[in-house]
């Protein structure tokens, strides 16, 4: 398994907030607290030394009851001790793990946490995994590529995708084309989707010390109901985070996400929707039910539990139901988490330190020889592959397939001859102008036929230039968000191992393996 690494600026893949943000560029400080670097991690110790003892009790009592029915279950209590401190990484409960970035994201934080340990010896560090249970984007995790093949599970259930039962996946397993005792147990021996996902995660990464957390627990809710007041009585989240949009443009950046005025939905057994203030009443959209002000913060303090953060919120509860240094994400996650620094420090909550988690691309070995004998950099393989085919003709060509040169050689030429018409007679400019285009214009076309013929030299390698995109980057997507763990786990079981021991969570670049 041999590695090679590329800066991620040398690809054609990342936004520029990212690059620049790694890069500490000075127009992007406002934009975060501490430094995504181990100098950072020392201030950032400092910052959130102040985490209050309750909410650790809290969290510890929680973590135990979900790792109740878990065999080697980690040392929860370690998290009582003010010298412990999380870092995190989060995703949806995907099927069978999900794409192979979901591997990459646990591996990434349980390796930073190492790290720090081997830093600050005076401390302990314990990854984190948080669940995204209460996600009701079901169409988004319903399915795994396996083999190829695109398998589905089929539910008509609704709402927080972790409250989902499984008492009718077996068709879904059976239909899946490897045996797998492991998640066969997850999904059979577990009542509800957020259950299986913890089980089978541990199983993968629980010796390593991780910790899965399921955050949709009334308990955990209840230390957040300050943020969530204000949110519904105040709203004033939405023009905290236009206003860090509006920064972000005017210095070239896209934001990733936009608030609302009320940035909370509300979450009861098959339903998440959202909350809307209309004429002074709390409307549950969808759904016939509406509150007051006075009885929505009676329903708050009484059931914190249905009240779900969103996109924007989210952050902030994480932040203040861990004690939590770190988050670990992909390229978009970095991107809208640097968004939100203005929401944490109005509510006076430490903004952690944001990190991307490694990226990779696995390389099987009959692309490793086509890519070879193709003389491709890996830089091209994040052209466009039209683009890449396009790049692979011209520089692969023996002759010139256009005529640059050429017209600007016989430029002044032509300028001559419309001064010489204009003079003779000025109402004839138009025509010399308009056969001056179609002469450039022919040009182009024959350049484009160049183009093709000398394609046609090349189809072979064109073949095998589409076959190495299929393959690395199937349907356009990157290999990392469409293929599954399970298509190298199984013929490589040391694969998760190996990953462990070559990726750095610091180590801002394209890990390349060869395997």
């Amino acid at each position: 398994m041999s590695i090679q690494n590329y800066p991620l600026s040398d690809l054609n893949a990342f936004s520029s907030l990212l690059l620049d943000y790694l890069e500490e560029k000075p127009q992007v400080k406002d934009f975060y607290h501490n430094s995504p670097n181990l100098s950072g991690f020392t201030h950032q110790l400092v910052d959130k030394k102040v985490f209050p003892a309750h909410h650790r009790k809290v969290l510890v009592e929680v973590l135990q009851d979900q790792y109740q029915n878990l065999q080697n279950a980690p040392s929860i209590e370690r998290l009582l001790d003010e010298r412990t401190f999380t870092v995190t990484t989060g995703h949806q409960l995907n099927l069978m793990t999900g794409p192979l970035y979901v591997i990459y994201k646990i591996v990434s934080t349980i390796n930073l946490a190492k790290k720090l340990k081997c830093q600050y010896p005076d401390y302990q560090f314990i990854p984190v995994y948080w669940m995204a249970s209460e996600d009701h984007d079901w169409d988004e995790i319903n399915h795994v590529h396996l083999q190829q093949q695109t398998f589905t599970w089929n539910t008509n259930q609704q709402g927080a995708v972790g409250r989902f039962n499984l008492e009718q996946i077996d068709e879904f397993l059976n239909s899946l084309p490897f045996n797998l005792p492991l998640f066969k147990e997850a999904y059979q021996q577990n009542k509800t989707l957020a259950a299986a996902v913890r089980f089978y995660i541990h199983q993968l990464f629980g010796a390593e010390g991780l910790v899965c957390l399921d955050a949709d627990d009334a308990r955990l809710k209840s230390l957040f109901l300050p943020v969530m007041e204000a949110d519904l009585t105040g709203q004033v989240h939405e023009s905290l985070v236009e206003n860090q949009n509006k920064k972000l443009e005017k210095l070239g950046y896209k934001p990733q996400i936009n608030a609302r005025g009320i940035n909370l939905f509300y979450l009861q057994e098959g339903s998440r929707e959202r909350i809307e203030l209309q004429d002074n009443t709390y409307k549950i959209l969808n759904q016939n039910l509406t509150f007051s002000a006075e009885e929505i913060i009676q329903e708050l303090k009484k059931h914190p539990e249905r009240f779900s953060p969103n996109v924007v919120l989210r952050p902030l509860y994480q932040e203040c139901i861990l004690p939590n240094l770190a988050y670990l994400g992909g390229p978009a996650e970095v991107v809208y988490w640097l968004q939100l620094k203005a929401v944490f420090d109005h509510h006076q909550v430490p903004f952690p330190i944001i990190l991307p988690r490694n990226f990779a691309l696995l390389l099987p070995p009959v692309e490793a020889k086509r890519i070879d004998k193709l003389g491709l950099q890996v830089k091209d393989l994040f052209l466009s592959e039209q683009n890449l085919i396009q790049k692979y003709v011209l520089e692969n060509t023996k002759y010139s397939l256009d005529f640059t040169q050429e017209i600007e050689a016989i430029h002044p030429v032509l300028a001559q001859m419309v001064e010489k018409v204009k003079q003779i007679d000025p109402t004839l400019e138009g025509s010399i102008l308009a056969e001056k285009q179609r002469w450039l214009n022919g040009l182009d076309r024959m350049s484009h036929k160049l183009y093709k013929a000398e394609k046609r030299e090349h189809e072979t390698a064109i073949r095998q230039i589409k076959q190495v995109k299929a393959s690395l980057f199937p349907h356009g997507n990157w290999q990392e968000r469409y293929d599954n763990l399970l298509d190298f786990y199984i013929e490589r079981p040391h694969f998760i191992h190996d990953l462990l021991n070559k990726f750095d969570p610091l180590n801002f670049e394209l890990y390349v393996i060869a395997l």
